[in-house]
């Protein structure tokens, strides 16, 4: 496994759309091994592979829950409403508030191949729409209804 670099806001990459993933195959498996690693040593919850400059539909995430790893991943489902904080591996200085579904459902593939359906909530709810949207190019900031610097105490 290796540690990737993680692109940041201003890297046209992360303005494409990704590309779904056609066969499961080596190289695939260990972008997926390799992408957990970039996200566990970054502190991360989240990465997509978008924000490591590769163009597929591919996610990595744990809220604490331990590791999902979704292929070619697509919401079926939004429920509710809230605005929460957010924060971004490829925004390293800002936070934001933003709006997402409270409530999600999502279909994808496992690393074997399964369809699978996840029902989610709270902070997974949050991080899955966060990281789908990196597949189609879209930023957090892009969403934030307020967005200041992480190291802001709102102070003048």
């Amino acid at each position: 496994m290796s540690k990737l670099k993680i692109l940041v806001a201003g890297d046209p990459v992360l303005r494409q759309k990704a590309q779904e993933v056609e066969r499961m195959d080596k190289k695939t498996l260990r972008l997926l091994d390799d992408m957990a690693e970039t996200m566990y040593a970054a502190n991360g919850v989240g990465l997509a592979a978008p924000q490591i400059g590769v163009l597929k539909r591919i996610v990595v995430i744990d809220v604490g829950e331990g590791l999902i790893e979704l292929i070619n991943p697509v919401i079926t489902y939004r429920e509710g409403s809230a605005v929460g904080p957010e924060g971004c591996l490829s925004v390293p200085d800002y936070e934001g508030e933003v709006e997402r579904a409270e409530i999600v459902h999502c279909e994808y593939y496992d690393r074997k191949g399964r369809k699978i359906l996840i029902k989610a909530d709270g902070l997974l709810a949050v991080c899955i729409q966060h990281e789908l949207d990196h597949l189609d190019g879209v930023l957090f900031i892009d969403k934030a209804k307020v967005l200041m610097p992480k190291d802001f105490d709102g102070e003048q």
